[in-house]
């Protein structure tokens, strides 16, 4: 099943079911145009990880750390299907990164690797676009990462069993390739982070665990269109604007 999120006509929030037909919600189907993609889930954060492939780290020329580099973004980053993010004004450089993002079902600490996966509601395509004039300048990356509508995540939240271990992950923008590489790359499996992240922390049910980019990440520009897409999960869209 792919749960989706949307405002119906009336204005309501529904949850819903995304089929070839449209959007499901009870006796009735909307088509995709009747209705606004909302993102797929409310988190009270989104925890992301840096350099998971080594064909990324490579590009930005970084060795591959002994653990999972872990940073933050708040709820307020969060885009949706159809938006358009809104680049930081005066930057000479804010890339696309493509990930494929895990959703947390129920409240983890603690977890072990083995039994992580019980805890994941699904999965679902984020795009963390990071500014990298500041990235590059401080240790935190609050300016480089956290920044308003920096998380564009969607179309809709995959259970895990429809997402394939070697899931392929690919970026385009404006119809052209960018980013094409398979959840096999990983250096840290899904289970492995989350066992990482919650001695740390908890997530809560909602969270977001963004898993990393693989290389090929560049630099979006002003009506810049771009499209992230997961196997099993489908096709996140949202255009770009220069403030």
């Amino acid at each position: 099943m792919r749960k989706v999120r949307f405002r119906d006509p009336a204005g309501s929030v529904r949850t819903g079911e995304r089929t070839d037909d449209g959007v499901a919600f009870g006796s009735r189907t909307y088509d995709e145009s009747e209705v606004e993609i909302l993102p797929p889930c409310e988190p009270s954060k989104i925890v992301c990880v840096g350099l998971n492939y080594h064909d990324h780290a490579d590009e930005r020329g970084k060795d591959v750390p002994d653990r999972p580099l872990l940073f933050l973004k708040p709820p307020s980053a969060l885009s949706g299907h159809g938006d358009t993010v809104s680049l930081p004004d005066g930057k000479e450089r804010v890339d696309h990164e493509a990930e494929l993002a895990v959703v947390v079902g129920e409240q983890a600490r603690n977890v072990d690797a083995d039994e992580a996966m019980s805890y994941v509601e699904g999965f679902t395509c984020m795009n963390d676009v990071s500014n990298r004039d500041d990235q590059d300048r401080e240790q935190n990356w609050v300016r480089g990462k956290a920044f308003d509508n920096s998380a564009p995540l969607g179309p809709v939240l995959a259970t895990p069993d429809e997402v394939p271990d070697d899931a392929s992950v690919e970026l385009r923008v404006n119809g052209e390739t960018r980013q094409s590489s398979s959840r096999a790359e990983f250096i840290w499996s899904v289970p492995e982070l989350l066992e990482e992240i919650t001695t740390y922390l908890t997530l809560e049910p909602g969270d977001v665990v963004s898993t990393g980019t693989p290389a090929g990440v560049a630099p979006l520009s002003d009506g810049d269109e771009v499209e992230v897409e997961v196997e099993g999960v489908g096709t996140l869209r949202h255009g770009v604007r220069s403030e």
